[in-house]
């Protein structure tokens, strides 16, 4: 089969959270499985597109309204990702820097659409599949099913991966010109709650739907920000598909980002090593339980709760335990991680930005990390976590609840109900006393390190999907 993925995201190529890692794994196990799938996403300015070479595979124009842009296709020449890769060039639309946050995102993945569709239009052959991720490719199936354009590709199955339905990308009904000509009887599958909502008009016009764990699913039949109702409409042809991990990027034994490297018969002296040189570098003590949270800092993971969390868990424990924190997010919760440095120092620390060689280093040397997630469709970072041999505590939510169980129950983590200071501070305690007794915590580490969260069986399970 030929699939092709369209998203805004793909590691390491431009990556915001979890959509980019998914795809930037997801077709290259498919191509193992005898496929043929590609990446397409938009031409952003960043290191990635600076360093590698291209050539030019389309010329044209495209029309947004009274706007009409140029456009030039480039695909990655020597297939360094493991799959083919199409970046979509529209000269200041999407030849900037970040991937989302500007005024005219609206426009921009609009026109990275219909951009897309164009140059497919013209292809002399038809793939078999087109993949959509999330909103921000939303618009897609609605076009390829009604357009008067693109009427050749109306038989092209599409698929509709919600990774977030938080996220649906409304718009005005004024900016409905800029969608290329069709039925008007047909404008109905655009709308949800008095606007534009490309997520909306996804959930309705596209062949299949999936979301990125079984228990996500479930979840958006009663939170989904205003889609409960559509989503139980279209629930017979919804599926969950739990996501996997890339195991050739997030692999100990190969991961040349590390201090030492270890697999699961040097884990002991691996991870001690890594934490040692971690805590030297955030002034830490390593004989003491390391906590850690790495992701975005916004009230989706909890993060907002996080200060009162570690105030009280780091007085409760009288300096007995370190925390470290990765990520960056909403101003207010930054502001307040980066305060408590001056209460805590030799026992807390933050490094608030972005650093993936630093993500990896952590989840190498930490003992545990925090998921008190609100929202969690998925999850990969409990899944990396596992990999390195790190405990994950999480809140029973989302992939979250796929991927963990609870030592309690007989397996292999910390879990806990609510995204509340006491629940979390409370699997805090709980995994300070695991941490007392090494020789669980022995057997704990080496059991999750051989889990298997890799994205074979996935793959195949959207290959079953495609069959439709």
């Amino acid at each position: 089969m030929e699939i092709i993925h369209l998203s805004a995201e793909c590691y390491p190529v431009a990556k915001v959270g979890g959509l980019g890692d998914v795809v930037g794994a997801l077709p290259k196990y498919q191509n193992k499985l005898g496929h043929f799938a590609k990446v397409v996403m938009p031409a952003y300015d960043t290191k990635f597109m600076r360093e590698n070479e291209f050539e030019v595979v389309y010329d044209g124009w495209g029309k947004l309204a009274d706007l009409n842009f140029p456009v030039r296709i480039f695909r990655e020449k020597t297939n360094v990702l493991g799959f083919d890769l199409f970046l979509v060039h529209i000269a200041g639309l999407l030849d900037r820097p970040k991937v989302y946050g500007y005024d005219d995102d609206v426009e921009r993945f609009l026109a990275f659409q219909i951009a897309v569709l164009d140059w497919i239009n013209q292809w002399e052959h038809q793939p078999d599949v087109i993949h959509c991720h999330d909103h921000h490719t939303g618009l897609t199936p609605f076009m390829t099913a009604n357009c008067f354009g693109y009427r050749r590709l109306n038989q092209i199955p599409t698929i509709l991966t919600i990774h977030n339905a938080q996220y649906q990308g409304q718009f005005g009904w004024d900016k409905l010109n800029y969608i290329p000509e069709f039925d008007p009887w047909k404008g109905g599958q655009l709308g949800w709650g008095g606007a534009i909502n490309p997520l909306a008009s996804a959930i309705k016009c596209a062949w299949r739907i999936t979301t990125v764990s079984p228990s996500y699913l479930d979840e958006i039949s009663h939170k989904a920000n205003g889609l409960e109702s559509l989503l139980a409409t279209e629930q017979y042809k919804s599926r969950g598909i739990l996501n996997g991990i890339d195991n050739e990027v997030w692999d100990p034994a190969q991961d040349e980002m590390l201090y030492k490297r270890f697999n699961g018969k040097t884990v002991e002296s691996g991870k001690k090593a890594n934490k040692a040189a971690l805590c030297a570098v955030f002034n830490l003590d390593p004989e003491k339980p390391l906590f850690t949270f790495i992701g975005r800092l916004v009230g989706e993971k909890g993060a907002d709760l996080l200060p009162e969390i570690f105030i009280n868990a780091l007085s409760y424990s009288q300096g007995g335990i370190n925390i470290l924190v990765l990520g960056s997010g909403e101003k207010e919760v930054e502001d307040r991680l980066e305060g408590l440095k001056q209460y805590f120092g030799g026992n807390y620390n933050t490094y608030i930005g972005y650093n993936e060689q630093l993500s990896h280093q952590i989840y190498a040397g930490a003992d545990f990390l925090l998921m008190p997630s609100r929202v969690e469709p998925c999850g990969l970072n409990q899944m990396y976590a596992m990999r390195y041999g790190t405990i994950p505590i999480v809140r029973r939510i989302g992939g979250l609840k796929d991927t963990v169980t609870d030592i309690g129950d007989g397996g292999f983590g910390i879990c806990h109900d609510q995204t509340s200071v006491g629940d979390v501070g409370h699997a805090i305690g709980r995994a300070y006393g695991l941490f007392q007794d090494t020789k669980k915590m022995k057997e704990i580490k080496k059991l999750i390190m051989t889990l298997d969260h890799s994205w074979d069986r996935a793959a195949q399970q959207y290959i079953d999907l495609y069959q439709i």
